[in-house]
């Protein structure tokens, strides 16, 4: 398995073996070019690919041949969609995981502890959800986590353990905050692409399709065609054969503190 620390090895070892080359002879800097081009595109893809688990570990399905799979949603709680959705998801008893950002809770509480009451997981989606958040410090992304952990204990009583990376998005800093919190990472290994395609019966089709056993799918409560969609979509999940589990259940891992 790729990781970033084998991966520096490798190239760190190549790039010495290259120089040994060149003491004795004549290589050319395009070749130290190619390399360091090379490293740079591991670099990108363990970062982007949340699923690769290239920095830190992140879980993106269950480990299960059963037709068994969680839905979870980013970004809320908001104004319009999270309570509709959340209503949808008793009507029709299907549990969910909801990764929220903690500035968006205040004023929200209810929301949340509905969410709670419903029997709904709540995770941390980082405070801030900062454009910038990839590029801070480790100290001040555990800060950020932290302050989104104190908003929702504020309200719920509850530490959330589960944590999902901005923007999908993994590093070396974040993979320090998130082990000195003792969280554990979520991704996912089904991506709806929700806040992109905004036609619901082309968004259903996509998720649809891309059901499989232990799935983890991203879905976005900020959504509306999410929201359209969705009654849709647990009924032909279900039609499938497909059972919709707690995200902890799925995973095997405790959702709190």
């Amino acid at each position: 398995m790729l990781t970033f620390k084998n991966t520096t090895l490798f190239f760190g070892l190549l790039v010495i073996t290259l120089i040994a080359f060149d003491i004795y002879g004549d290589l050319s800097w395009l070749i130290y070019l190619v390399v360091a081009l090379a490293y740079s595109l591991m670099l990108f893809y363990g970062s982007a690919n949340v699923a690769s688990g290239f920095y830190m570990k992140v879980v993106s399905h269950g480990g299960t041949a059963s037709k068994q799979i969680a839905i979870t949603f980013d970004d809320g709680p908001a104004d319009r969609f999270t309570n509709e959705i959340v209503d949808l998801l008793g009507e029709q008893q299907v549990p969910a995981a909801f990764f929220c950002i903690g500035k968006n809770i205040a004023g929200r509480e209810q929301i949340i502890t509905k969410m709670v009451s419903s029997g709904h997981i709540i995770g941390n989606h980082s405070h801030s959800h900062h454009f910038w958040f990839d590029i801070y410090g480790s100290a001040k992304m555990e800060a950020d986590l932290q302050q989104m952990n104190e908003e929702l204990y504020r309200v719920t009583g509850l530490k959330p353990l589960f944590f999902r990376p901005p923007y999908g998005v993994t590093n070396p800093n974040l993979a320090k905050a998130v082990a000195h919190l003792d969280m554990v990472a979520v991704g996912w290994n089904i991506r709806s692409l929700d806040t992109i395609v905004k036609d619901p019966k082309k968004l259903l089709h996509k998720v649809l399709k891309a059901v499989k056993p232990g799935a983890i799918i991203l879905f976005h409560d900020t959504s509306e065609t999410t929201f359209l969609m969705l009654k849709a979509f647990i009924e032909g999940a279900r039609e499938q054969g497909y059972e919709f589990v707690k995200l902890d259940k799925l995973i095997n891992s405790t959702p709190y503190a």
